[in-house]
């Protein structure tokens, strides 16, 4: 690779995060509706044809504002989860939905985008998928790794899963939960969904007047009630 080439490509990469970095801004003044290109092309002081080589439509700026905070909260969530000990399995749990949250109160512009109201007329492509399911991917295999250790232990009595569910259940299996009980990966989904509810409610305003003293701990008490249900117990 010759030095002019590397030049233009460090410039073009520092010009994409600039407009990346304009275009954040202008998601948490005006929300994901309101994202103009030739807005953020004004704001850099680009003419508008300009930012089109780089972002050919709003909707490629949109992607790559979605990937990059799919990529954030999942490099949290993996920081997390690193954090603990392997056998730990239930702390592994904790942390990696205390992240989510943590993660999702910095950043409340970037999670609405991917978590709240859908942008009209945009339609994700399958481009987002592999940064949307980082986080995802850290829970299936703390549920995997307590499985194999044999500690994974879910309380008795809990309704099987329906067996209109074994076909998504073996999908999934292939996909993400390997060695995992159509029942395990049920209840995982299920979980999962209990977390980002609770984020998501905080977030946009559902506790108020409901919860207001200590959120965090409410938070704490819903994940760890969840990660009950799915077995995960604590270490002696």
């Amino acid at each position: 690779m010759n030095a002019s080439r590397t030049a233009r490509e460090r410039v073009r990469a520092e010009l994409i995060s600039e407009i990346m970095q304009v275009a954040r801004r202008r998601l948490a003044e005006e929300g994901a509706g309101g994202l103009s290109l030739r807005a953020v092309a004004r704001e850099l002081g680009m003419v508008s044809s300009a930012i089109y080589r780089y972002f050919p439509s709003r909707d490629d700026l949109i992607t790559a504002l979605i990937i990059e905070a799919f990529n954030a909260v999942g490099a949290a969530v993996e920081a997390a989860d690193a954090a603990c000990g392997r056998d730990r399995h239930l702390d592994r749990w904790m942390a990696a939905c205390r992240a989510v949250r943590a993660w999702a109160l910095a950043h409340p512009h970037e999670y609405a985008l991917i978590h709240g109201t859908p942008v009209p007329g945009y339609v994700a492509p399958q481009d987002t998928a592999v940064a949307a399911a980082r986080d995802g991917v850290v829970m299936a295999n703390i549920l995997r790794d307590a499985h194999q250790a044999g500690t994974l232990a879910p309380l008795a009595g809990l309704p099987p899963a329906p067996a209109s569910f074994a076909p998504d259940a073996r999908r999934l299996r292939e996909a993400l939960f390997t060695d995992l009980s159509d029942d395990v990966i049920l209840r995982a989904i299920g979980a999962w969904t209990h977390v980002y509810g609770a984020v998501s409610f905080e977030l946009f305003g559902m506790y108020k007047s409901v919860i207001e003293e200590d959120r965090a701990a409410v938070f704490d008490h819903t994940a760890l009630f969840q990660g009950h249900l799915l077995g995960l117990v604590p270490n002696e």
